[in-house]
């Protein structure tokens, strides 16, 4: 995998929780994220493969007006440093 200098590789998986139901028509603008439904609100999931594209997944956000509950990178490989490794005793 490639990286980009001066940290502006943030490559990793994220949940977007957001208020209310997002209809499927409005879902499809989010191309390669997956989507569920819950009573109260629509989550997107999936990777996020650099800084830029975390901008306009963000601005995408924003220009639909959709209110953002909780927007946090989920546990897993550190694509900046690879993979975490345990300190050995």
């Amino acid at each position: 995998m490639e990286h980009e200098e001066r940290g502006a590789r943030v490559a990793a998986d994220y949940e977007i929780r957001i208020k209310g139901r997002v209809g499927d028509s409005v879902l499809q603008l989010f191309e390669g994220l997956t989507a569920t439904t819950e009573p109260v609100e629509t989550v997107l999931y999936g990777p996020i493969p650099d800084q830029e594209t975390l901008h306009e997944l963000l601005g995408k956000l924003q220009s639909l007006g959709l209110e953002v509950t909780e927007f946090r990178r989920l546990p897993g490989e550190d694509f900046d440093a690879g993979p975490r490794q345990r300190p050995r005793p």
